[in-house]
């Protein structure tokens, strides 16, 4: 039907627009603390630019993306995250020149064809941050501590962060080969997409959600105990940074990120309140992806987290404020000659930076007065035809239920000084 939205997106309704912007309003607050600039990337972009920076093989790329071919035959994708659209901008637009690290934060859609479920539509938003040009371990303290500020500053308490090291191209070979003996034996016990991950991405296995209760998994190799002497050593600084911050984490040599461009540093916030969708922000460092995508070598780090999933978390422990949908001013018109008058006052206190409304089809004031009641309107400023000629309103206070005579030369004034 068309008066039906397509599954997996949903509409972000009036009355819940101001959690939205609640919590947008605390991320562009806590970034301008942490000194990261907002950017704001197309909502699609060349299929060759997931391919590289997402990588062939991964389940986003694979199964998750919109992709479809334009007007001009150009294979084109809506995004599925925004770390690749954000690193093309940064080499496109030279951002690299403005100083030794760039500091990016983004607010926005992403799309991926997967089946709905509570938090996380076909559509979703995400935000998240990127430091790019930086290879010091305090950058990625700083990314953590960021998205521990964000969820802790809404309110969620017993935040979960977990922490590990993926390595690098130096050591991850080695790892990837330790994996594969271990599994060799069971691969015929692993899920379908396990066994298609054996050959080209074995460390997903760690991932998997069909197999993670699976007795041997428990008994897989670390990679903590293949990483090169450079990844163990940031590795350790990362931790030293976080533990003179006073940050807890705990070490879980299972987790990997589902994107080929992660290096070194990989970690994720839990909320388990939230149960099997607890995960609410991760990340970690990507020092190969700029260079993939075609760049000079670049060390980079950030995360991102799911706004509807971060939503769901404030909601289920009651920390999303009560908006504040109080009107000023109601303008009820008494007839025919009086609308004139009534429009001019109801500009005349818009422009005064009051919030005002009324009614445009005529009806009895008895149904304008229902209607600044369903307005929540503070004031019914009242307009007849005696009104009319003694250029003045009927104020009348819609808690007290009083009513006062005010010109139309005071009634600015007099609103101001009420509604403090």
């Amino acid at each position: 039907m068309l008066t039906n939205a397509p599954r997996g997106t949903k509409d972000i309704l009036p009355d819940t627009v101001g959690q939205w912007t609640y919590v947008e309003e605390k991320i562009r607050d806590l970034c301008a603390r942490y000194g990261y600039k907002e950017i704001r990337t197309p909502m699609f972009e060349h299929t060759e630019l997931f391919h590289r920076g997402i990588g062939e093989g991964t389940d986003v790329v694979d199964k998750e993306m919109y992709t479809f071919t334009d007007r001009g035959d150009r294979s084109i994708t809506l995004r599925p995250e925004n770390t690749a659209s954000a690193v093309r901008a940064y080499l496109q637009n030279k951002l690299y020149g403005d100083s030794s690290l760039t500091k990016l934060f983004y607010i926005g859609s992403m799309f991926r064809y997967d089946r709905p479920q509570a938090g996380r539509m076909r559509e979703f938003h995400q935000f998240g941050v990127e430091a790019l040009g930086e290879s010091n371990p305090a950058v990625d303290a700083e990314i953590i501590m960021l998205a521990m500020d964000l969820l802790g500053g809404l309110g969620l308490k017993d935040l979960k962060l977990s922490l590990n090291s993926v390595g690098c191209p130096k050591c991850r070979p080695v790892y990837r080969k330790v994996l594969q003996d271990f599994f060799r034996d069971k691969l015929e016990d692993l899920c379908d997409d396990c066994k298609d991950r054996f050959e080209r991405s074995p460390l997903r296995i760690l991932d998997c959600k069909a197999d993670a209760d699976k007795p041997y998994m428990a008994d897989a190799p670390k990679i903590t105990d293949c990483l090169c002497e450079e990844c163990q050593d940031h590795f350790h600084k990362v931790q030293h940074f976080l533990t003179e911050a006073g940050v807890e984490f705990e070490l879980d040599a299972r987790l990997v990120r589902g994107l080929d461009y992660y290096t070194k540093t990989a970690f994720e916030i839990k909320y388990p309140p939230l149960g099997a969708q607890s995960a609410v922000a991760g990340g970690g460092r990507y020092d190969g992806l700029i260079e993939e995508i075609g760049g000079n070598p670049t060390p980079a780090v950030g995360f991102a987290t799911g706004l509807e999933r971060v939503l769901l978390a404030l909601e289920k422990q009651n920390l999303l404020p009560e908006m504040d949908t109080q009107t000023d001013a109601f303008v009820v018109a008494l007839g025919e000659e009086a609308q004139g008058a009534a429009f001019k006052l109801l500009t005349k206190l818009r422009q005064a930076g009051l919030k005002a409304g009324m009614d445009y089809a005529g009806r009895s004031m008895k149904a304008q007065m229902k209607q600044a009641n369903k307005a929540n309107a503070r004031f019914a400023l009242i307009i007849g035809e005696d009104e009319v000629k003694e250029a003045c309103v009927q104020l009348k206070d819609m808690e007290k239920s009083e009513q006062e005579k005010v010109s139309f030369d005071n009634i600015v004034e007099k609103l101001r000084t009420s509604n403090k």
